[in-house]
């Protein structure tokens, strides 16, 4: 039986702004057991999906979607803000409640026909995830599943993701 992982996330009320309920991963971190039984229950959305490479967003997606690409036996390519990656990029600009943000990956890191899993930490909006998908297609990887370990459903950020096999392991339906 799988351990309810939402007793490992903290709530942050009023942050990074007010009338912002944070969920904060790094209380289910810090335990070694929920760590465990997180990439579990991640892998086994995608054990027989034959992954060739495993995308993690920054920051806190690239945590488990290393250790995913390890039990994958996959690739792993991180997605990270502006001016991190130090060779030729793609870049994905997306929309945010109050202005524009941007992704990038490195050129090289995915290869035409590369079945790609995404992870994040979190589904709000959706923004950040339609952007890493739209990195994967432009250079030229196909993507297989997004996965996520806290959903907040009342954002409806699966709409903008409704052409992808979606999976979250802990649902938030309302801000509390």
């Amino acid at each position: 039986m799988p351990t309810d992982l939402k007793k490992y996330i903290r709530s942050i009320r009023d942050f990074p702004i007010k009338g912002i309920m944070f969920r904060d991963i790094t209380t289910l971190l810090k335990d070694p057991i929920a760590v465990k039984e997180t990439l579990n229950q991640l892998i086994s959305f995608a054990k027989e999906l034959k992954i060739d490479k495993v995308v993690g967003i920054e920051s806190r997606g690239l945590i488990f979607g290393a250790m995913l690409a390890n039990e994958l036996k996959a690739g792993f390519v991180p997605v990270r803000k502006p001016g991190k990656l130090p060779a030729e990029k793609e870049s994905q600009t997306y929309q945010l409640e109050y202005g524009l943000d941007k992704i990038e990956v490195h050129k090289d890191a995915i290869s035409k026909g590369d079945k790609v899993l995404i992870h994040d930490d979190l589904l709000a909006t959706g923004g950040t995830a339609e952007a890493a998908c739209k990195l994967v297609e432009k250079l030229g990887g196909k993507v297989i599943q997004i996965s996520f370990i806290i959903e907040l459903a009342f954002l409806n950020g699966r709409e903008k993701l409704r052409n992808h096999k979606v999976n979250s392991l802990i649902t938030y339906e309302d801000e509390n």
